[in-house]
C-alpha cells in the first residue's frame, strides 16, 4: 500500500461546528491529504479554570459531526492516556500507529508563532512531514524570526487559505445560553445532541 498523507487536527471541539469541518476539508483539499485525524484534547492546559463540556459529550459530538465523511478519522490517542497532553507526545504516538504514512500537523497562525515555546518543538517537528497553517485571505505572517529559532520548519511549512468564517465555539455556547439562534452553525446531528442533552444551558 502506498504511503498516505494524514492530517492531524486537534482541538477542544466544545462544540464541533461547521467551521471546524470546513477548515478540515479545506486543509485536506489544499494539502492533498488522504484523511484527516481529529484529535480531541481531553483537558486543554490553556483552558484551565474554564468550564468545558465533559469529555463524554465532546467525544459524542465529534463522532456525530465526522461520521458521514470517510476522509475523517477520530483518534483516541489523547483520550486513552493520562495528561499532560503535549503535542510532541501525541505526534509520537500517531507516528507509531502510522509509521509508513506522511503526517501533517494542522494549526492556526497564532499557534505557529508560539511554536518555539511549545514543549520540545524540535522533536515535535522532526516526527512530522509537514505543518499546515490556516490563514485567512490577505493575512500576512512574518516567519523570519521563527525560522531563525526553528530552521527545520522551512522545509515543512505550508499555508492553507481558510475562508472567512466568523464562527467560534464560545460564540455558539453563549448563543445557546442566551436562547439565541445557533442551529445552522452546527451539523443537524450535533444540534440535536445539544438540545437532547441540554448542553450549555447555564
Amino acid at each position: 500500500m502506498a504511503p498516505r498523507r494524514l492530517g492531524i487536527f486537534g482541538g477542544t471541539f466544545d462544540p464541533p461546528h461547521i467551521g471546524h469541518l470546513i477548515l478540515a476539508a479545506e486543509a485536506r483539499d489544499q494539502l492533498n491529504l488522504d484523511q484527516t485525524i481529529w484529535v480531541l484534547t481531553p483537558d486543554p492546559p490553556h483552558k484551565q479554570g474554564s468550564e468545558i463540556a465533559s469529555l463524554e459529550h465532546r467525544l459524542a459530538m465529534v463522532e456525530l459531526a465526522t461520521a458521514d465523511d470517510p476522509g475523517f478519522l477520530l483518534s483516541h490517542v489523547d483520550i486513552d492516556r493520562p495528561g499532560p497532553h503535549y503535542a510532541v507526545d501525541t505526534v509520537g504516538l500517531l507516528r507509531q500507529q502510522y509509521p509508513d504514512d506522511a503526517l501533517v500537523y494542522l494549526m492556526g497562525g497564532d499557534s505557529l508563532m508560539d511554536l518555539p515555546h511549545w514543549y520540545r518543538p524540535e522533536a515535535f517537528l522532526s516526527m512530522l512531514d509537514g505543518i499546515g497553517v490556516m490563514r485567512r485571505p490577505g493575512d500576512e505572517i512574518d516567519i523570519t524570526g521563527l525560522l531563525d529559532e526553528l530552521p527545520m520548519l522551512s522545509d515543512k511549512l505550508n499555508f492553507v487559505t481558510a475562508p472567512l468564517l466568523e464562527i467560534a465555539a464560545n460564540q455558539i455556547r453563549h448563543r445557546v445560553m442566551d436562547d439565541r439562534a445557533y442551529r445552522y452553525y452546527l451539523t443537524p446531528r450535533v444540534y440535536r445532541y445539544i438540545r437532547e442533552k441540554g448542553l450549555y444551558q447555564d
